[in-house]
């Protein structure tokens, strides 16, 4: 099965840089194949791409959504019956629909083997601004497409401005993965694994926190069967108002569940999540006194679990894991951008937002 990466982005954004850093950091030992389309011009930027050994389709009648709709399947059939890739990066023009690009690999996928692994957005984080008022159409439809949206030249603008980009592109695509770090201080293969979504915080956390769950209250009841089972996996950030019959009292002190034992609770009924990215820059002196923050229940809620790595301001990050009463703070190495989640009960979110809001 073959993959289908498409790096989108509007004119000068850096599509073909983030390219270039993906084959050699991260693609260097897979067979790719790119499919590139610069509006009218003659495969401007095929030739690097030659020098590397890398094969390329070169379609340069037209913008790839609106000629190619037609024939994309035909070119697509031919790229992968000449090189049988495993992975084709498609680097459509910098004036095209996503959504288009979208579609037109959809349509192939299936009469071959081949799959849309995922679709980028590449956003010049200096010009968002500008470009989101004078083109809106075009720069819209590839935020709102895309599954990851990676910031350029973030290095060259004030955390201020940087989190105003973030919030700008956050009113069109609520979901997306943003990356904030500067490239350079990023590995091509970290990139890679955050547009492919190898790495979700909150799911690998709420999965921690459900294991350590199910397993304290094996031991606590001698094998009876506790009436909130976890057989549940997903969560919920509502509760619809519903507040679950145990109460979050960890200890039964030989008590019974007021409900007794014969309901069947899903984990999502019991714990709640809450999470941020941010390009905010702490230090580990902040993130200490955060974590102490954490201790007051009555405040934030029945914190049980928060993760989390954030630059510390001075090209080095901060890596931190919290358990009630305990905390670990480390130095660690770059990510895509901060990331922090919180996992617990009754959480007071807005509160917790407040908390870690820079």
């Amino acid at each position: 099965m073959t993959k289908i990466d498409i790096v989108s982005g509007f004119l000068g954004a850096g599509k073909t840089t983030l390219i270039k850093k993906l084959l050699k950091e991260a693609l260097a030992d897979t067979k790719v194949v790119l499919i590139e389309n610069e509006f009218g011009e003659i495969g401007i930027d095929g030739g690097f791409l030659k020098e590397s050994g890398i094969e390329i389709k070169e379609m340069n009648s037209g913008c790839i959504c609106c000629s190619l709709v037609g024939d994309f399947g035909t070119s697509l059939k031919e790229v992968l019956d000449t090189y049988a890739p495993e992975r084709i990066l498609i680097e459509p023009s910098g004036v095209g629909k996503l959504s288009d690009v979208m579609k037109a690999v959809q349509d192939v996928v299936s009469e071959a083997e081949v799959q849309l692994n995922s679709a980028v957005a590449v956003v010049d984080a200096v010009k968002c601004k500008m470009y989101m008022k004078n083109f809106g159409e075009f720069f819209i439809n590839q935020i709102e497409n895309a599954g990851t949206i990676i910031l350029s030249r973030t290095g060259k603008i004030t955390g201020e401005k940087l989190e105003a980009c973030v919030n700008l592109i956050r009113e069109h695509n609520g979901k997306a993965t943003i990356v904030t770090t500067p490239w350079e201080e990023l590995e091509g293969k970290n990139i890679l694994e955050t547009i492919e979504g190898a790495k979700d915080l909150e799911a690998e956390l709420m999965e921690e926190v459900r294991r350590k769950h199910e397993h304290e209250h094996h031991h606590e009841h001698d094998g009876e069967e506790c009436c909130h089972e976890h057989h549940h996996e997903e969560h919920h950030h509502e509760h619809d108002g519903e507040e679950c019959c145990q109460e979050h009292h960890h200890e039964h002190d030989g008590e019974e569940c007021s409900h007794g034992h014969h309901h069947h609770h899903h984990a999502d009924e019991v714990f709640t999540s809450w999470g941020m990215e941010t390009p905010a820059s702490y230090t580990a002196e902040e993130v200490d006194r955060l974590l102490q923050e954490l201790e007051k229940e009555n405040e934030y809620g029945l914190v049980l679990r928060a993760k989390g790595m954030v630059p510390a301001g001075d090209g080095t990050w901060v890596y931190f894991d919290y358990v009630p009463g305990e905390c670990d703070i480390r130095e660690g190495k770059p990510d895509v951008t901060g990331k922090i989640c919180v996992i617990g009960s009754k959480l007071e979110e807005e509160k917790l937002k407040k908390l870690f809001h820079k």
